[in-house]
């Protein structure tokens, strides 16, 4: 069995592809890899926080855990879902915590060779520039991996002020 270590940085020490769950966020397409998803779920009953951040859309009870709910599209500043259509959930872990992320629909696990990463283009929608480790060009897109350290590591220090 060939093992693969990860940097940060998404380079391989060992190994010649990586494998994403791809997800579709106000129309542009991402990627989560693929060993930080814990679960994928359809729309789920959210109980609202009192007092927390916009973004933050509530908590959700995962098999007895409590997992906070975030809102992608509120987090990033992006238009609200349409009217009617509910979004889905990946579910990853950051320092030992569950976290729901909101997101309009799942797509496929792609497996993608390492060679074809490229670092963030500066063309690149600042937006997704803030919240991509890159990309990788596809037939007709560009897939934006997620730093999912980025999106939930919040900025506390900024509220406060």
């Amino acid at each position: 069995m060939n093992d693969v270590i990860v940097r940060s940085d998404l380079s391989l020490v060992a190994g010649s592809s990586q494998d994403f769950v791809t997800v579709v966020l106000a129309g542009q397409i991402l990627g989560i890899p693929v060993l930080s998803v814990h679960d994928v779920l359809n729309a789920q009953n959210i109980t609202k926080i009192p007092l927390a951040p916009e973004w933050v859309e509530g908590v959700l009870n995962l098999r007895g855990r409590i997992v906070t709910a975030i809102n992608l599209r509120r987090r990033l500043g992006l238009p609200p879902l349409d009217e009617g259509k509910k979004s889905m959930s990946i579910v990853v872990e950051h320092k030992g915590e569950p976290y729901s992320l909101q997101i309009d629909q799942v797509g496929e696990v792609l497996s993608l060779d390492d060679q074809l990463f490229e670092k963030n283009p500066v063309t690149l929608d600042p937006v997704w520039r803030e919240v991509s480790l890159g990309i990788y060009r596809l037939d007709n897109e560009l897939l934006a991996v997620l730093d999912v350290e980025k999106l939930i590591d919040f900025d506390m220090t900024s509220k406060a002020a």
